[in-house]
């Protein structure tokens, strides 16, 4: 297929499940935690209007769980098919902390994520409004387990090899490794931010279509005070991110850099553009900044970051694709800060829901947090090669035997499969966020006379997109 190897095929098929599956779980972290804060507020007040929102959202969040769940279950399938030599060396270590993650969070969501979605009329409001504590409570243990694997793989800790086997010596460090805290905390605050804008384009979209109801109002001003928070914080958090990978991974942050080489006594610049050669080792067309690089990677003017040229070929991330997706984040999260600021501005002037450019500007900026999260994670799994467990196994040699054929077939088939499934699901849930919050008399239970049996029976009507004709205009 397009003359590549096994090899690069595996890769490729990997990161093509792993796209697919961070969406919905990057989506459920984000609205788990705004569902508690929506039913919180509706305890605390009675207001119609944020129980009108947790209804709405809860049907957003269920489609997406159960999305998130199947598209999962992949992965987990393609350690054992794809990457025998990965599991075999490493499995020791990464196998247990999945477990954990089945064992603590995903038992968890099950355990009350029926309550969640189906109770409102069947138990009382305190042990509903714990049951939607708790399933937001395993999406962020969940991300704990899989970050912790994850970031094992970046910065490995708490091990040793024998028969070449990873042995775990220290639990806690093999855990709490190097790069787990910053990664930790930069993956659960681009998931808020991702479900913030999802949140802020659904009520850009409605306002541009002339509803003013209280909920949209409400969903709307929200999400634009949580974006105003939570994007600059992100931009903190990621230069303490780069901190640690300029300490731990510094052939990952040459590659973002598309530096190549130093020169004696000068700090090193800012490559704002170019195109990095990997053969020619040089980064063509550079537009760059003098001093800026060491300023911001380093903190200071008297030190550099290392050049790509300062480690052997073999070692070196590929450049030419992490140059440019750490880049498309930096743009997107710099759109984002723009975002909140605007935002309150408007507010300050009393506009925020009069202002017509800025709702279309929203809505544009919709899928940014799910762009971000997938560029970042592009650049961060990239330029860890070409290591699968950094500095101790090669990627090329975790690697499963199979055929160039088998891999052709198989990645074609979960491109047609995902993309006709996951495209219908991804549909559905713009058609659910099309038809907006809806007034309700009375909490009820979409399902009276019968107990649900999957996420997806949560939804009690068909999406349909709404008539502007019959959309409530209340200031």
């Amino acid at each position: 297929m397009f003359d590549l190897t096994a090899f690069y095929l595996a890769r490729i098929q990997f990161a093509f499940t792993v796209s697919f599956h961070i969406i919905f779980p990057s989506i459920t972290i984000g609205l788990g935690l705004y569902l508690v804060v929506l039913e919180g507020l509706w305890l605390y007040s009675k207001k119609d209007v944020w129980r009108e929102l947790y209804h709405f959202w809860l049907k957003i969040f269920a489609v997406n769980f159960g999305m998130g769940v199947v598209s999962g279950l992949v992965m987990a399938y393609q350690f054992g098919t794809n990457w025998s030599g990965f599991t075999a060396f490493a499995g020791s270590i990464n196998g247990p902390m999945l477990t954990y993650e089945v064992l603590s969070a995903f038992f968890l969501e099950a355990g009350f994520l029926g309550v969640m979605l189906f109770g409102w009329n069947r138990v009382g409001a305190g042990l509903h409004f714990f049951s939607t504590c708790m399933v937001s409570l395993g999406t962020l243990i969940s991300t704990f387990w899989i970050l912790a694997s994850n970031s094992f793989l970046q910065t490995p800790a708490g091990y040793k090899v024998e028969n070449n086997q990873l042995v775990p010596t220290d639990w806690l460090q093999a855990i709490f490794n190097p790069s787990f805290p910053y990664r930790m905390a930069h993956m659960t605050m681009a998931a808020i931010i991702a479900a913030a804008f999802m949140i802020g384009a659904s009520g850009a979209w409605h306002l541009l279509k002339g509803n003013r109801s209280p909920a949209i109002k409400k969903m709307f001003s929200m999400a634009m005070g949580m974006i105003l928070i939570a994007a600059p914080q992100q931009a903190f958090i990621g230069d303490a991110h780069g901190l640690n990978t300029l300490e731990y991974q510094p052939a990952k942050i040459a590659a973002i850099e598309g530096h190549w080489q130093n020169k004696p006594g000068e700090p090193s610049p800012l490559l704002l553009f170019g195109v990095p050669d990997m053969k020619a080792e040089k980064t063509r067309y550079a537009l760059e900044i003098p001093y800026l690089g060491s300023l911001i990677l380093t903190h200071s003017l008297d030190k550099q970051i290392p050049g790509l040229k300062s480690f052997p070929p073999e070692d070196r991330p590929d450049s030419t694709i992490i140059f440019w997706s750490f880049r498309i984040m930096v743009a997107l999260g710099l759109l984002m800060v723009a975002t909140g600021i605007w935002g309150l501005v408007l507010r300050l002037k009393g506009k925020l829901y009069e202002q017509t450019l800025f709702h279309r500007f929203v809505l544009a900026m919709g899928p940014s947090g799910l762009l971000c999260i997938i560029a970042g994670w592009f650049t961060t799994e990239i330029g860890r090669q070409p290591w699968v467990v950094y500095g101790l196994l090669r990627t090329k040699d975790a690697v499963a035997l199979h055929s160039t054929l088998h891999m052709s077939v198989t990645l074609i088939a979960f491109v047609v499969i995902y993309s006709f499934v996951f495209g219908i699901g991804v549909n559905y849930l713009i058609r659910l966020i099309g038809k907006g919050p809806q007034a309700l008399a009375d909490p009820v239970d979409p399902h009276p006379s019968r107990t649900p049996a999957r996420p997806l029976s949560a939804i009690d009507d068909n999406p349909v997109s709404p008539d502007p004709k019959n959309l409530r205009s209340s200031n």
